[in-house]
């Protein structure tokens, strides 16, 4: 299975960055880079620090089932936190894991307490189908004896 570092290089070449927000913004700011940038989830992000993590599903179950005002609520009301991360020598089956267990959708990474990137369970997804598909070409070969 590949580690984070490698399934983190293959998001940069295809040039995705990763979209953050500090926690004392406005839910609303969050909601518009959300909508902006068509991404799920935002790590949220204080004096270079990650802090939390705000997604669709918070903003759906604090701000909206509570009767609250996204444009006069900061993002640090709803984010969750404390967060869970990972670095770059975890591996694919192990993020997976984690998310499963933990019940995440978004896995940020972190080396060093710097913010690497931001895995989805989307991502993991892809990758181990991917693997899947790969080991099962490379079997039946073998029966084939090629």
């Amino acid at each position: 299975m590949k580690t984070v570092a490698e399934l983190l290089k293959l998001k940069a070449d295809k040039h995705q960055q990763v979209h953050t927000i500090a926690s004392h913004q406005m839910i609303v700011e969050a909601l518009k880079v959300m909508a902006e940038k068509n991404v799920g989830a935002l790590p949220v992000v204080d004096n270079g620090q990650v802090v939390g993590v705000v997604s669709e599903r918070d903003y759906a179950r604090k701000v909206v089932l509570m009767g609250r005002s996204s444009v006069g609520t900061p993002v640090s009301v709803i984010m969750s936190a404390p967060v869970i991360t990972v670095d770059t020598h975890q591996s694919v089956e192990k993020c997976m894991a984690i998310m499963t267990d933990s019940h995440l959708r978004h896995l940020p990474v972190v080396e060093n307490g710097q913010l690497l990137g931001l895995l989805s369970i989307g991502d993991l997804v892809k990758e181990s189908i991917a693997e899947q598909a790969s080991l099962i070409q490379q079997l039946e070969q073998y029966i084939r004896g090629e």
